[in-house]
């Protein structure tokens, strides 16, 4: 298997300017104004902090699992760079594991994540200058394009790198955001009634119905 027999951790300094850039990144879109979008952002921040650190810090995951990986998977130097990827050295990807399918695959979910999160927030910006109801571009396909998002990035980030600590972190931070955007929709009928009640109905909370008559949409 190829792979880089030259240890690559104790970068801090990559830890750091990668979690800002993707930290600020993420924070030009969203826009965190109440204590529920602080928590939830910060949340979010947490998991790219843990990923980065893992990924050019210390390699906790693999110390951890180091006896059973080294078992199961001789030929491969753990405590490389490029081992990093579990995805594609446990599968035996006989490439360089940054072109790799799940490598590949994981850049598509990101990429695709931040797309949506941008346009999300030109049409909510918008609207909120406005005073109307977001429901134009990707609004008129999802109710929350922005926290779809970011659930997309981390699921990205998981597919590329794996760790302990942010797969544990995924399934909570989903569920923040979906208790966050039921506050928001709690919020969107107080403020706009009848006309949030039949955005709602003709607009999938999560998954977008292509190719059906959204106008006769229901909630999912």
């Amino acid at each position: 298997m190829t792979h880089d027999d030259v240890p690559a951790y104790g970068l801090w300094g990559l830890v750091i300017i990668n979690s800002a850039i993707f930290i600020l990144f993420a924070y030009s879109f969203f826009k965190p104004r109440t204590t529920r979008d602080w928590r939830s952002f910060g949340a979010f921040s947490a998991f790219l902090v843990a990923l980065f650190t893992e990924m050019y810090g210390f390699p906790l995951t693999i110390y951890l699992f180091s006896g059973w990986l080294q078992s199961h998977y001789p030929n491969v130097n753990w405590f490389s760079h490029d081992a990093g990827h579990l995805l594609e050295m446990m599968f035996g990807w006989k490439t360089n594991p940054h072109a790799g399918p799940f490598h590949i695959l994981s850049f598509v979910f990101i990429g695709g994540g931040f797309i949506l999160i941008s346009a999300g927030w030109r049409v909510l910006y918008d609207a909120q200058r406005r005073n109307t109801l977001a429901k134009t571009g990707v609004y008129a396909y999802v109710r929350h394009p922005q926290y779809i998002g970011f659930i997309l990035v981390m699921f990205g980030f998981l597919l590329q790198w794996p760790t302990i600590l942010t797969l544990a972190m995924f399934p909570f931070l989903v569920w923040m955001y979906v208790r966050l955007a039921l506050a928001e929709e709690r919020g969107a009928l107080r403020d706009f009634g009848d006309a949030y009640v039949s955005y709602a109905a003709a607009t999938p909370r999560w998954i977008p119905h292509f190719g059906s008559d959204r106008s006769a949409g229901a909630h999912p």
